[in-house]
């Protein structure tokens, strides 16, 4: 006769409880999704982002301490926002800025400065920032891309500014220790900005990646969030590129 062994219930702590995250690029997408997860987690929110209705409702939705309507990369406007800062914050989450597109010799002098520049210089500013505002052993995590390190005509300039961000995170991680700095570099993610860069070949690029990616379905938002909070939550963690792409890298798609 066998008798049934009771398994205790473990309620599991919220791992960001009583943290407060501020989300730059926080309106939409990975950004967005990042803070619902964050806020489920026990966090407090504050967002900024670019389009202030947008950022309404994104602050709206989790409850968000605050949030503050700018371009973040605008080094006048980006270190007023840490100014003003009341609150000592426990992890930064950067998703603002964009890789930039075309052929590299087809660029204006200018145009190519900025397009080389913008987000590393973005990471920088916030980094420069952040420094006296985070608590030790807090987080500044850094979205890059995995899908744009393959060189290729028409992504040479976004190849070249996402091969540099690893660098960057590890030699700000020494610089800003004991804060921690991470990186997490995205495949493709099935996100506004991806429908509004693809527009009618998007489903197409769908359609792709569910039949040779290893993981046979399209990275979401949620994916990413779900890696930018343990990212948070694990101390041991700083310095590190974390490739997210569903095992694009080793396929051809």
């Amino acid at each position: 006769m066998s008798t049934a062994i009771a398994v205790p219930h473990i309620e599991r702590k919220p791992e960001l409880s009583g943290q407060t995250v501020v989300v730059i690029g926080g309106s939409s997408g990975i950004g967005m999704e990042t803070a619902r997860r964050a806020s489920a987690e026990g966090a407090k929110l504050i967002l900024t982002g670019r389009d202030s209705q947008r950022l309404q409702r994104a602050a709206s939705e989790v409850g968000a301490l605050s949030f503050s309507a700018f371009d973040a990369t605008d080094p006048a406007l980006l270190a007023q926002f840490f100014h003003e800062l009341q609150t000592p914050i426990d992890h930064i989450m950067v998703t603002a800025g964009q890789p930039s597109y075309g052929r590299i010799i087809d660029q204006e002098h200018d145009q190519a400065r900025r397009a080389l520049t913008d987000r590393l210089l973005l990471f920088i500013e916030v980094a420069r920032n952040a420094v006296h505002k985070v608590k030790d052993g807090g987080t500044l995590v850094f979205m890059g891309d995995a899908d744009s390190r393959r060189p290729g005509i028409g992504i040479g300039i976004a190849s070249t500014v996402a091969d540099s961000l690893p660098s960057l995170t590890a030699n700000l991680a020494l610089e800003l220790a004991p804060i921690r700095v991470n990186l997490i570099a995205a495949g493709f993610v099935d996100t506004e900005l991806s429908a509004s860069l693809l527009g009618d070949e998007l489903e197409k690029r769908r359609n792709q990646l569910r039949a040779k990616l290893p993981i046979r379905r399209v990275i979401q938002p949620a994916d990413v969030a779900a890696l930018a909070v343990h990212i948070m939550s694990n101390t041991a963690i700083t310095g590190a590129t974390y490739d997210i792409d569903g095992g694009q890298q080793y396929v051809a798609v």
